[in-house]
């Protein structure tokens, strides 16, 4: 064999080595980072829906998922949605709770975002923020509060609290909850999201 056989050879076989083990690598990473983000799904239902155990996903279309929660006993414990949209840099993932009626918000926490840094990425701060969001209002269009206030129980239950110097972080987020709630309530009209609470009336 000559030498410029061997020499093809050895770099044919360098070559499928490597290939093969950054295809290796590249399928463990996409398996690691499918984990971790449905761990920080898992995470954030738990902080959105009280006593959530058992998840169904209901509904589920490009930015926008569904979940049934279920207490460990089967009780209905609410229902969570995750949706994405865009924000004021980048696309914003969410996840907000609804009570077992589905009227009622009963929190928001934030997955993903890129805003900008100490301004509207206080989006993901519980003060400045995700507290104004529990018991809100679910059943018609949500409205953003400016000036802000201090406390939660100053906005009237349709409101929600702007962030001061990052008001279109602020509205972002509230448009991509309140296209939530109307996708949410066309989908119980029709029949969509079977629930307890709705199968008697």
């Amino acid at each position: 064999m000559s030498l410029s056989s061997r020499m093809i050879l050895v770099l044919t076989t360098v070559g499928l080595i490597s290939g093969g083990f950054l295809a290796g690598v590249a399928k463990l990473t996409k398996e690691r980072i499918a984990l971790n983000i449905q761990a920080e799904i898992e995470e954030a239902i738990k902080i959105v829906v009280d006593d959530a155990e058992v998840s169904t996903v209901l509904y589920e279309e490009e930015d926008l998922v569904i979940y049934r929660e279920m207490e460990d006993d089967g009780q209905l414990a609410g229902y969570a949605i995750q949706a994405t949209g865009v924000g004021f840099q980048d696309k914003i993932t969410l996840m907000f709770g609804l009570d077992e009626t589905l009227t009622k918000i009963t929190g928001l926490t934030i997955i993903d975002q890129k805003e900008t840094p100490g301004l509207g990425a206080k989006i993901t701060g519980w003060d400045a923020f995700l507290q104004f969001w529990e018991d809100r209002d679910a059943t018609g269009l949500l409205i953003l509060r400016k000036p802000p206030v201090r406390t939660p129980s100053e906005l009237l239950a349709t409101e929600i609290n702007s962030i001061t110097a990052a008001t279109i972080s602020s509205r972002k987020v509230l448009e991509i909850v309140n296209l939530s709630l109307e996708k949410v309530r066309g989908l119980i009209a029709e029949g969509k999201i079977p629930s307890e609470e709705h199968d008697d009336h």
